[in-house]
């Protein structure tokens, strides 16, 4: 069953960001992973949450999400992402 890779994403210097997208992008699509949204626009309908920039992955399966994101491929987006943003990030998986 698929698997959902939510991510809230607090831009923290946009120039170094941008050299995250890319190498991200590549690593999601070798792991089976799309893109479903990606930074577009973001209204919180309830609770405190500011809704910032919102990226959602669809994966095969939860097991593939979590091997993309603990794989030595993601490591150095990974490492400027962590560099350039402050990001809060989690996997839910889908309905069969």
């Amino acid at each position: 069953m698929p698997a959902y890779v939510i991510v809230h994403v607090e831009v923290l210097d946009a120039e170094g960001y941008e050299r995250y997208k890319p190498l991200a992008s590549e690593t999601i699509a070798r792991h089976g992973g799309r893109y479903i949204a990606r930074g577009g626009r973001a209204l919180a309908l309830e609770g405190e949450r500011e809704a910032k920039r919102v990226v959602i992955l669809e994966f095969p399966t939860l097991e593939a999400a979590q091997k993309w994101h603990s794989s030595g491929d993601y490591a150095p987006a990974r490492a400027i992402r962590h560099r350039h943003a402050r990001t809060e990030m989690l996997v839910v998986e889908g309905l069969a």
